[in-house]
């Protein structure tokens, strides 16, 4: 593998390879080993199908433990937000995994380095090859140094009723009177951008932004939750 990816892995994620073929084989597309097959090399498929088991697994117990009131149905549809093709190449690309991938000629002229497929089949053979070489552990803190702050940023925020939990809060001795109001509206007719309040009895608690008032009433109210925890 290549010497600055090492490097990388180990700078950013304090990750180091005991055995780098792992790590080669988690990065080579099947077109790279069928142009070279006095290297018996071996590609991807097998370390993905594991890295996929393990990833879920994380994700499973890190979201468990850290929504302990989530129902199941909401757990299941948030895991299924970090758990897909949209969310592992993204996170495939902030890694700068795409950069990395063993292609064929083909493949390559196709610009396949760059197709959300296989950029997603590679982040979970990555977490498979880390799995295999060392164990949960250092998938965990990559994922916790990756992905899991993601939830604080409001990536997966849709999968969440912060609103509902609001007035849940805010309600718990007695009735109040919870209002969200528009501050600013500006953008272009298809990319609006709203900025709204909430307000509990008449004091702002927070203040949310997003591309429809129901998200920024959602930021809002999870602003405002800062206060009851």
């Amino acid at each position: 593998m290549d010497a600055a990816f090492d490097q990388e892995l180990a700078q950013n994620y304090g990750i180091k390879f005991h055995d780098e073929s792992l790590l080669d084989e988690a990065f080579t597309q099947a077109s790279y080993v069928n142009e070279h097959p006095g290297m018996h090399l071996k590609f991807y498929e097998r370390i993905e199908f594991l890295g996929d088991a393990v990833y879920e697994l994380v994700v499973s117990e890190y979201i468990f433990k850290r929504y302990p009131e989530l129902p199941q149905g909401q757990l299941t549809r948030l895991r299924a937000a970090m758990v897909n093709e949209q969310s592992f190449s993204s996170f495939a690309r902030e890694c700068h995994f795409d950069k990395y991938i063993r292609l064929g000629h083909g493949e390559e002229k196709a610009n396949a380095r760059n197709r959300d497929s296989l950029l997603c089949d590679i982040f979970e053979s990555f977490i498979g090859a880390v799995y295999l070489d060392q164990g949960i552990q250092p998938v965990i803190r990559f994922c916790k140094k990756v992905i899991f702050p993601k939830l604080d940023e409001g990536w997966f925020d849709e999968f969440f009723d912060h609103k509902t939990e609001l007035q849940e809060k805010a309600q718990v001795n007695g009735p109040v009177d919870i209002e969200y109001h528009l501050l600013d509206e500006n953008g272009p007719e298809n990319r609006r951008r709203f900025k709204i309040s909430v307000t509990i009895d008449g004091k702002e608690y927070g203040v949310g932004t997003g591309h429809s008032k129901k998200n920024a009433e959602q930021g809002a109210a999870k602003q405002a939750l800062q206060h009851f925890k």
